[in-house]
């Protein structure tokens, strides 16, 4: 609930949990200094020259320091009074005792009032109480080294380089912080030791990741603003923009220093305000046509970086992925507006550049939008797929839904299982092509992927436009075996690479069929793989007698009904979203190139890194 899982994603949220802690230390103006350790044991620790957690005993909690309290208790941080700082990560005060819950070890040592303190745990239990271990005459600040539970995490491990990653992104996000990484594992990439500290905030960030690339503004658009002295709250915000013709565009915000993935209502205020802002310019210099600017063409090139800082943030859910906080939409967009008057006003050069940028994406998404209305009722007769592609009879493309099927066998039973009106089906005949493996001239020839994309109604790579899909969801519907998942990652591997704004934009899905039908007397039963079949098979189902077992070889072993009532039914399905976790632009297309690539030695790499983490291959 917390964290939002056990996988890899999750795992490293805990270090974030903990790092944020540090990092309201530093915002508050407590701190200057944060330590980043990833130990040989895959412990971490974490370290700043912070006022230190206190220790006297709790006044609500007898017999308890106020540490213990803080790293047993929910609710019980600092955060959650909202007095001990103006603005912070953390949301009800839970992310230390939760780390702490998580961990088969922590050990927290608290240098205050020219003492030194420690307190050990494991998951989430006092092994004692915190003890005075020595005078610490010139030292200050919190020191937490925890090891994640492998009971609850299995075989996932610390990466050095999403960590290494993750901390150079926070210092960019407050300058006055230095940051100070060090590892003891060794991953042939990541640097052991650095030390990160950027006085130019956000506008070095952007920088540096948009490298050589040509941009409309010979500088960004940056800027800081205090919420205290333009609205009388505390906070403030911080963004860096530009626009570029050489690559997609991107937004990375970010509340408190919590990234938010999902955006939130500090990015919509942004946006408005370049929006007015840029529509507004455009009628000062009498192009009528800027009126015709939405968000989805600002995005469309705009690479942006915003971060703000304010008290007591409202989050959707406790991993923080979205800011819900209203008010940040309205201060976010009066900081920013001002600013970017006077930017457009103070540089015409930057200013026309990205307008005609601008207009032209506007027209040309009207054009598609005006081409659409029309060839989504004609487009099945231009189709060459007879026999294959089995259309639905919806004639707009908003809720429908495309099934990209494993064989015939299967296109039949979920043929029977589909709702005609807007589900719509595509068998493959096996493996598609892997384009990362192929040389560029065998895309065109490949007759699946035609197929793919005359189904899609796209073009691939530079000739792709999202406008153009003719589903609004495309599912992956594969066996739940070994050669389903491989034939998985080769469609998501030809989207990524030639389709990659349908997975921004959320369109693409993986499917989820079940494995095995237990049925026992009259009670039947579906399960995803072998661990929840052993655990449904110990506690049994409800019914009499014996549990009958059946493995499904392949989806077109499922009759219709047990396929619409698992997979394809919206009311009693689930479906994945296929989503790009990565904490920099174009680290998942290093590991796609590295994984799928046309180097086997890249592979033999990965494998060999990696083959630590294998505990059991079930084959």
């Amino acid at each position: 609930m917390y964290i939002g899982g056990t996988d890899e994603r999750a795992l490293h949220h805990l270090v974030a949990e903990i790092l944020d802690n540090s990092m309201d230390e530093a915002v508050a103006g407590h701190a200057n200094r944060i330590e980043v350790e990833l130990n040989a044991d895959y412990s971490m620790t974490i370290r700043d020259n912070g006022r230190g957690i206190p220790v006297d005993p709790h006044p609500k909690f007898p017999g308890k320091s106020a540490l213990e309290v803080i790293l047993c208790t929910l609710h019980a941080g600092g955060k959650f009074s909202g007095k001990a700082y103006q603005t912070s990560g953390g949301l009800h005060g839970v992310g230390a005792s939760v780390v702490n819950a998580l961990s088969d070890s922590m050990v927290v040592q608290v240098a205050r009032n020219k003492e030194l303190y420690e307190q050990r745990f494991s998951r989430g239990i006092p092994q004692g109480p915190v003890q005075k271990i020595g005078a610490a005459p010139n030292r200050r600040g919190t020191t937490v080294t925890f090891h994640a539970d492998e009971l609850i995490f299995g075989s996932h491990r610390f990466k050095p380089a999403r960590l290494f990653k993750s901390i150079r992104s926070k210092a960019y996000l407050f300058s006055g912080v230095e940051i100070r990484w060090k590892s003891e594992i060794d991953d042939g990439e990541t640097p052991r030791e650095a030390v990160f500290h950027f006085p130019g905030g956000l506008a070095d960030y952007l920088k540096e990741t948009l490298g050589k690339s040509a941009t409309y503004a010979d500088q960004p658009f940056a800027g800081t603003v205090d919420f205290q002295e333009k609205f009388g709250a505390p906070g403030k915000v911080e963004w860096a923009i530009n626009w570029t013709p050489a690559r997609d565009g991107f937004i990375q915000s970010y509340c408190n220093t919590v990234p938010t993935p999902e955006g939130g209502t500090h990015e919509a205020g942004f946006w408005s305000a370049i929006l007015k802002g840029i529509r507004a310019y455009g009628e000062l210099v009498k192009n009528r046509k800027a009126d015709q600017i939405t968000r989805d063409d600002l995005v469309t090139g705009g690479c942006a970086l915003v971060s703000c800082f304010i008290s007591e943030p409202e989050f959707v859910g406790q991993t923080k992925d979205r800011l819900a906080t209203v008010e940040a939409h309205r201060m976010v967009e009066g900081a920013v507006r001002d600013h970017f008057d006077n930017w457009l006003a103070g540089d015409t050069k930057s200013a026309g550049a990205i307008l005609d940028f601008l207009v032209l994406r506007a027209e040309e998404r009207l054009r598609r939008r005006q081409e659409k209305e029309t060839a989504r009722k004609t487009a099945t007769k231009r189709l060459r797929l007879p026999g294959k592609l089995v259309d639905c009879s919806a004639t707009n493309r908003e809720g429908t839904e495309l099934f990209i099927v494993e064989g015939d066998s299967a296109g039949g039973s979920a043929k029977m299982a589909r709702e005609r009106t807007y589900q719509a089906l595509l068998p493959l005949r096996g493996k598609i092509l892997n384009v990362l493996g192929a040389a560029s001239s065998k895309l065109g020839q490949n007759q699946e992927i035609n197929d793919l994309c005359q189904a899609l109604g796209v073009g691939i790579g530079t000739k792709f436009n999202v406008e153009d899909l003719r589903y609004d969801k495309i599912i992956i519907m594969t066996d739940a075996d070994v050669d389903g998942a491989h034939i998985a990652a080769l469609l998501m591997t030809f989207f990524f690479t030639q389709m990659r704004p349908m997975i921004d934009k959320g369109h693409l899905y993986l499917a989820c069929p079940p494995l095995y039908r237990l049925t026992q007397g009259a009670r039947r039963l579906y399960v995803a793989d072998d661990a929840e079949k052993e655990e449904w098979m110990k506690k049994g189902l409800g019914g009499k007698g014996k549990i009958d077992v059946q493995r499904f070889k392949g989806l077109g072993e499922m009759d219709a009904k047990d396929l619409k009532d698992t997979t394809m039914n919206p009311k009693s399905r689930k479906l994945i979203r296929v989503t790009i976790d990565e904490d920099e632009p174009g680290e998942t297309g290093d590991l796609v190139e590295r994984l799928m690539g046309k180097k086997p030695e890249m592979r033999y790499q990965y494998i060999q890194e990696n083959a630590r983490f294998v505990e059991e291959l079930d084959v």
